[in-house]
Order: structure tokens, then sequence, then C-alpha cells
């Protein structure tokens, strides 16, 4: 394509011969990169932008050789196909990975993982890897590293001790070991263990006692002969901060612009239906526990607030927050509203007054803040969102403890392209329409 364009029918013969070379070039690149590495296939935003990282550096090299070999490259023809084939290759590379995804919720293209450790540990790894397929690894079996009577942990066969991981990983034909902290892996120990499983070409990892902090906060440091994990503090502060605000604030201005004909239609319908408000506003807790009014269309009948007593026994989520499949509280169109979450619109007024943010953890009831435990609070040192980890992954149909978890998860792991990626993934969680009530 860039050549007919630049060119027309007037090839020559350094540029065919160009054409011909580009896609192995291209390949080169990528595989430089560390894009085919398969531990970040199918998982993450590492595969995405290492693609990015081999298209500038392929750029960067034709130019740097055109200059230097005085042939004077189009600069046409490389701005056509570069970004072209970059992107081109991110869009095959995400349909790509969502069949990859598919195949894995149905149990195929998982890596048989061994869970080497003390009982507790085990059960924490099971778990948080079968909440979610998509990253491709599954636990068969476990080695623990101090006895235990049960024959399975979490579902998963127990196969020995520490001194029988060598032996199990040839049984059990895993794929990757995965050491998790105890007081019995000493430095000797895992050297040890590393050198055996050389021997049969299984990976190993060590999964450290940091829960949900995502890799760009750590580094490891090699220091007086030992190998150090540093964690750097979550970003909540600074420059990056002042992005974020600037982008929410932005992006919420032209929205409310863009949308103002739509608000003006949806309360139109609102209030015909029953004469009622078409605004609901409600006392919700931002940053740092101050208060503040949130704006959504009304979804509930007028009295909805005073009919919550009545209703407490009927709640079908668990914590504390007040969910119900079928709340009799809701209007027809209420319910409308809520399937594609048009109702919480307004809400880009408090992102735009600054009280919000487009991302974030959920906005809390005082009620329900009032009752958070110490570690919940967590939730509160960043602005409440319109959408965010939970609204991604479940919705409502998530539980009150794996709702806690992604928003501590997000509050320690935000970063500017996180946004990104929660704000592209609502907009096809909305579109399906599931976990909405």
């Amino acid at each position: 394509m860039a050549l007919q364009v630049r060119f027309g029918g007037e090839l020559t013969a350094g540029y065919a011969a160009l054409a011909v070379l580009f896609p192995f070039l291209w390949l080169l690149a990528l595989r430089i990169s560390g894009v085919y590495d398969d531990r970040y296939i199918g998982t993450g935003s590492d595969e995405f932008r290492k693609v990015l990282n081999a298209a500038v550096s392929l750029t960067a090299a034709l130019a740097i050789l055109s200059y230097t070999f005085n042939t004077e490259l189009s600069r046409v023809y490389l701005l056509l196909t570069m970004p072209t084939v970059t992107v081109i290759d991110l869009i095959v590379r995400y349909a790509l990975r969502k069949r990859l995804h598919k195949q894995r919720a149905l149990g195929r293209f998982l890596a048989a993982v061994l869970a080497v450790g003390p009982q507790s540990a085990v059960e924490d790894l099971v778990t948080e890897l079968r909440r979610d397929s998509s990253h491709g690894l599954t636990v068969v079996a476990a080695c623990l590293t101090r006895e235990s009577p049960s024959s399975t942990v979490a579902g998963v066969p127990v196969v020995g001790g520490l001194s029988d991981v060598a032996a199990a990983v040839r049984r059990a034909s895993v794929d990757t070991v995965a050491v998790l902290s105890s007081s019995e892996i000493d430095g000797r120990t895992l050297r040890t263990l590393a050198w055996e499983l050389e021997k049969t070409g299984t990976d190993l990892c060590v999964a450290p006692a940091l829960l949900d902090v995502a890799g760009p906060r750590t580094t490891v440091r090699p220091t007086a002969g030992l190998t150090l994990l540093h964690v750097d503090h979550p970003q909540l502060s600074g420059p990056r901060q002042v992005v974020k605000e600037v982008f929410d604030r932005v992006v919420a201005g032209i929205a409310l612009v863009l949308l103002s004909p739509l608000f003006a239609a949806l309360a139109g319908a609102i209030r015909l239906a029953d004469h009622g408000p078409a605004l609901f506003t409600q006392t919700r807790i931002g940053r740092d526990g101050h208060p503040f009014k949130i704006y959504k269309f009304r979804t509930m009948v007028v009295d909805a607030e005073q009919r919550l007593g009545e209703l407490q026994a009927s709640n079908d989520h668990d914590g504390v927050l007040f969910k119900m499949r079928h709340d009799p509280r809701i209007t027809a169109i209420g319910a409308r509203l809520r399937k594609w979450s048009v109702d919480e619109l307004p809400q880009l007024i408090n992102v735009f007054r600054g009280e919000m943010s487009l991302v974030g953890p959920r906005p809390a009831l005082p009620d329900e803040a009032s009752r958070y435990a110490d570690h919940v609070r967590r939730r509160l040192v960043v602005k409440p969102g319109i959408t965010g980890m939970w609204q991604v992954n479940g919705r409502s149909d998530l539980s009150w403890d794996e709702t806690v978890r992604l928003d501590l998860r997000y509050v320690e792991n935000w970063s500017f392209a996180l946004d990104l990626q929660i704000l592209w993934k609502t907009c096809w969680v909305i579109f399906r329409g599931s976990g909405a009530y």
C-alpha cells in the first residue's frame, strides 16, 4: 500500500527489495523486543507495549541506516508503513487474545502449576488463579512445606513435601513451579530447587508475600550478594495525578456538552413517567472521607429511601452493600437506564467539579464507610470513580470481598495507562449489560 501511494507504478529495485525484506525485519524487531516471550502473550499490557517498542526501534534503525548509507529512504513511505503495520499487528493480537481467553475459560491452553508452600498460601494462590483463567495458569498439585493431614488443598491434590518437588514435577508433568513465601524455604533451598528444575526445563516463579502489587511498583535490586525486591509507594500525588485531574475534567466537560441533548431527553422521559424529579442526589464519601452530593438519573420511585428499611432482609449482596436483583422500587424506565448504566452519566458533573474521577473506587455511602474495616478505608485515599476495577470485572455480581480486593488493587497500582485500559473495558461491559441491577 505504501509503495503504491508513494510511487504508483514507478517501482525501483531498491524499494522492491525493501518491500520483500520488510516483513522479516518486522518479525526480527518483534523478536528482539521480546514480544514472543510466553510470559507476555495473552495477558497484561506488556505485549502491546513491546509491539510499540519494536515499531519505534525499527523506525529509528531504518532512519539511521538511511542516513549512514545516504540512501534517502522516503519519509512518506516510512510514515505510511510503520504506523499501518503496528496498528494492524495490535488489532490482530487483541482479537487473538480475546479468542485465547475464551479457550482458557473452557480449560484449554492452560499451563499446569505445582504450588510449593504452606497450606494457607497454597489455598490463597489457588483461589486467586481461579478467579480469572485469562492468565493461563492452573494449579494441578501442591507440595506443602509443613505437614498436614489433608490430602487436598482447595480441591488440589497434595503430592508431597518440600523434598518431593522434583519428583512431583516429573510425575505430574507440570509446566511451572510456583514457590510461595515460607520460613522453610531459604536461599540455599530455592537455589537447589532451581538446579533440579533446570534439568527438566520447568519454569520457576517465586511469589513474594505481597498481594495485588503490580510489576511497575516492584524492582529487583542485587545488594551485597542478596536479591532484594524493592517496592515503590503508589503514585497518589505529584505530576501524574495532575495529568489525571486535567484529563478527567477536560473529558467530563466535553462529554457534558456533547451529551446535553441526551440529558434533556432522558430528564423529560423520567419526569413524564411519574412526575417526579429527573435527578437523584445522595450523599457519598469522597477522597479522604470528605462527603459530597452525587448526581444520577432517578431510576427508583420517589420514596425509595424511605422504603429501604423494609427490604434489608432481601439483600442479595454480602458485606456492607445493599443490592437486589429484582428491587421493587426500580421504575420501568429506571430498569432500562440501569441495564446500560445510563443513570450514571450525571456523575460527569461531579467529575467536572473535582469531586470524583472518571476511574476510581466505588463512591461509598456514609453508612457503608462508617463500617469499613481499617484496611478497607484505603479506598478513600483516592477520588471515587464513575467506573473502576470492579465494574469491569463483574459489577454487582461480585461479592463484597471481591469488590474490596479490586478497589484496593486499583489504589495500589494506579497509573494513567490503567485508567485508559479500564475506560476501554467499560465500553464493552456496558454493551453486554451484564451484572447491572
